[in-house]
């Protein structure tokens, strides 16, 4: 029997998860805007109306997964961030500490 493949998670800095996150959503939003525009100028049947309705809802939802994303992203780096800065503390004070 042959084992399948393991997906191989590549190793990526929060910062740039935070930045390709906030392009979808920065395309979803252009999405949504777009469909407003399209339901509120154009004439459009009541299927269509439906369907554009639809396709907001959709981009609505994205874009709220995508914001609780960010919050929690945002989180861990601030998160990470302060552990670097106390190490450098810590690393800082047993310098001047063995070196006086």
């Amino acid at each position: 029997m042959t084992k399948p493949k393991e997906k191989k998670k590549e190793k990526i800095s929060v910062a740039s998860e935070i930045d390709r996150i906030e392009e979808r959503k920065s395309r979803c939003q252009d999405s949504l805007e777009r469909a407003e525009f399209r339901r509120r100028r154009e004439e459009l049947s009541d299927q269509d109306r439906e369907a554009v309705e639809d396709e907001m809802t959709i981009m609505t939802e994205r874009i709220q997964k995508y914001e609780h994303q960010l919050e929690q992203l945002r989180r861990e780096n601030r998160r990470n961030m302060l552990l670097s800065v106390a190490l450098l503390v810590i690393s800082a004070l047993f310098y001047y500490a063995f070196t006086s």
